[in-house]
């Protein structure tokens, strides 16, 4: 019987994971160029717009995508022992986070005045998974990488930026209360999450990406070869 070595499947399994996670982006940049979505600013509104219009299948769609890509993604990374335990609780945090997002959409603000308790676990479902991903990502960046030192700096720097956008936002809540305004309206809020997310995005798509083989990897796949 041919067995496939344990490697190769992680290897592939990292690179579904990887493409899950870029269908996910493509299909909400997508969604900023077809009618009617194309009407959403994506410099003012949420991304989280896209899922109260008539394409709020195809937002559902790739959240879960990005979710799920991680989910498995994360996987991988455990069961090579390159996830620390703090890493793997944020990240758990980040994809429960996208499918509470899914579950609960946002408010309409066209028709509401105030959140109810789906608009409330949404927005702290945003809060938790945009924190999480790159705390997870810092957390887990030295044991994901112990020989690559390249990677664990590009994973470091991206995650960085990531909470950098975070900051902006914590930054324009600062200043509003000071003065007793609304903090979206201080900052290009699209704009921002827009950037935050793709950082984020970019960032897990530097952790999952599968490593060179190491030297016990190549002693295990020769000791799986018929002789």
């Amino acid at each position: 019987m041919v067995t496939i070595p344990a490697r190769r499947v992680s290897v592939a399994v990292s690179l579904t994971c990887l493409a899950a996670l870029v269908l996910g982006a493509g299909l909400v940049l997508l969604l900023q160029v077809i009618p009617p979505t194309d009407e959403i600013s994506a410099t003012r509104r949420t991304i989280s717009e896209y899922g109260l219009s008539d394409h709020k299948w195809v937002f559902d769609l790739a959240v879960v995508l990005v979710a799920l890509g991680s989910a498995a993604g994360l996987a991988v990374l455990a069961g090579q022992r390159r996830l620390p335990a703090p890493a793997a609780v944020l990240g758990t945090l980040w994809t429960v986070g996208l499918l509470v997002i899914v579950a609960f959409p946002k408010p309409d603000w066209a028709t509401v005045s105030r959140a109810d308790f789906g608009g409330t676990l949404h927005r702290i479902a945003s809060v938790v998974a945009f924190v999480a991903l790159p705390l997870a990502v810092l957390v887990a960046a030295r044991t994901a990488f112990p020989s690559s030192p390249g990677r664990r700096w590009l994973a470091r720097v991206l995650a960085i930026v990531s909470l950098g956008w975070f900051a902006v936002i914590l930054g324009a809540v600062a200043v509003a209360a000071a003065e007793d305004g609304r903090w979206w309206t201080l900052i290009p809020l699209g704009l921002v999450e827009r950037g935050m997310a793709m950082t984020e995005l970019l960032a897990l798509g530097v952790l999952l990406a599968p490593v060179g083989a190491t030297a016990n990897d190549r002693i295990a796949a020769a000791r799986d070869e018929p002789a």
